[in-house]
């Protein structure tokens, strides 16, 4: 079947700079705040258990909200979705800001974890939309992911600066600024690609659900972004808490993970041609467990600091980018027909997974040590390990376009 789709006339750097914001404005909600998580029990009188909240559920709500946003973007478009999206994180931003109770501050992270999962649905289906099958779409992808490799590294150092010098509330003031001005350029310029004809059939998503490439690969990035989830979660603690770094210092040791990140994903697409998905997602997960082996050497036999903490972060950074940057193709390349649900559905799951199962990690385990991080990356590396055994054995190939 034919499927008619509107006119998206943009080069590739405009249609960069009106997709690429609400991509990095999702992650840097997250990683932008991490420098004044230790403080902030004290601030709103609550305890570090509800802080940890805002981190889990803002991971939680990013992915339930995907699973409404993304089959409503199906039948009325993205360009509504976004532009919802972008409103609601403003108004979030804001109140987070203003919030002087425990209770408001965990709200208005959650409304503003709504607002990025709408963003980013609309965002990644309008790619699938516009680039399915065009080389644009593997330069795409593969900036999109140097970029979140670089708002880890950036993120946390511009938390701690804003904080020290204007205060924490500045931080989410300053996040609302950096979002009204792309979503003014999304209202103006970003048009409807949903295919014309795609609101017309209803079409079932139950074929997800039974793909086998689906699952491993959707664990795959659950594993992969799951450890790097642990990693931020303990970091301050472990950093700031044990090892007695200013917050300043813990901003530049955790940049060096991500820049380790940002440098390797450089070099993806060489790696997508001469691995495969399959090949690159193993040797990611050989790579995580590692990097753990090294984290519980350094655990047992040392102190922590930068080479027994974050030197091995960088072997599982390396690891983490060879599986996150195919992991969407081995899972969606099967359901261009339902782009936004199947968006909404890999996000949804790997974030529960992510939210779920590592701040488990991190609650039942010490938050304060790398023990959750250690736990974490090796049961996920085991898991994703035997389903690509399992695929091999069923001769499952993986499928889709390798993306730089």
């Amino acid at each position: 079947m034919t499927t008619t789709r509107p006119t998206w006339a943009y080069t590739l750097p405009a249609a960069l700079l009106l997709m690429a914001p609400f991509d990095i404005l999702a992650s840097l909600a997250m990683d932008i705040y991490l420098p004044v998580v230790p403080a902030m029990p004290a601030i709103l009188n609550t305890t570090p258990s509800i802080i940890q909240l805002t981190l889990s559920l803002y991971m939680v709500m990013l992915g339930v909200g995907q699973v409404i946003f993304g089959p409503i973007s199906d039948r009325i478009g993205r360009r509504p979705i976004l532009l919802a999206g972008g409103v609601i994180s403003i108004v979030a931003s804001l109140g987070a800001a203003w919030s002087s109770t425990a209770t408001a501050f965990v709200a208005f992270r959650l409304l503003q974890a709504v607002g990025a999962s709408a963003a980013l649905v609309a965002t990644f289906a309008t790619v699938r939309d516009v680039y399915a099958n065009r080389p644009e779409g593997v330069v795409i992808y593969g900036l999109f992911s140097s970029m979140l490799a670089f708002v880890p590294a950036f993120g946390p150092i511009a938390g701690a600066v804003i904080g020290e010098v204007f205060g924490w509330r500045a931080i989410f003031v300053t996040l609302a600024a950096l979002t009204l001005p792309a979503l003014l350029n999304a209202g103006f310029r970003w048009h409807e690609t949903r295919p014309l004809d795609e609101a017309k059939t209803c079409r079932s998503v139950l074929p997800i659900f039974a793909s086998l490439d689906f699952w491993v690969y959707t664990v795959g990035f659950s594993a992969g972004m799951g450890t790097f989830f642990v990693f931020f979660s303990t970091a301050p603690l472990v950093l700031i808490g044990r090892a007695k770094y200013s917050e300043i210092e813990f901003s530049l040791a955790f940049a060096t993970v991500a820049f380790v990140m940002m440098v390797t994903t450089r070099f993806a697409k060489s790696f997508v041609a001469r691995w495969g998905i399959a090949g690159c997602v193993a040797r990611g997960m050989a790579l995580l467990v590692c990097g753990a082996v090294l984290l519980g050497i350094g655990e047992l036999f040392g102190s922590p600091s930068f080479p027994t903490f974050i030197l091995p972060m960088w072997v599982i950074a390396v690891g983490i980018v060879f599986t996150v940057s195919v992991t969407a193709n081995g899972a969606l390349a099967q359901f261009n027909d339902v782009v936004g649900s199947a968006v909404a559905f890999y996000f949804c799951i790997q974030s529960l997974i992510i939210s779920i199962v590592g701040t488990l990690a991190v609650t039942l385990l010490n938050g304060d040590t790398a023990w959750p991080v250690i736990c974490y990356a090796t049961t996920m590396a085991v898991l994703v390990s035997a389903g690509l055994a399992l695929l091999r054995m069923l001769d499952v190939p993986a499928k889709g376009l390798p993306v730089a």
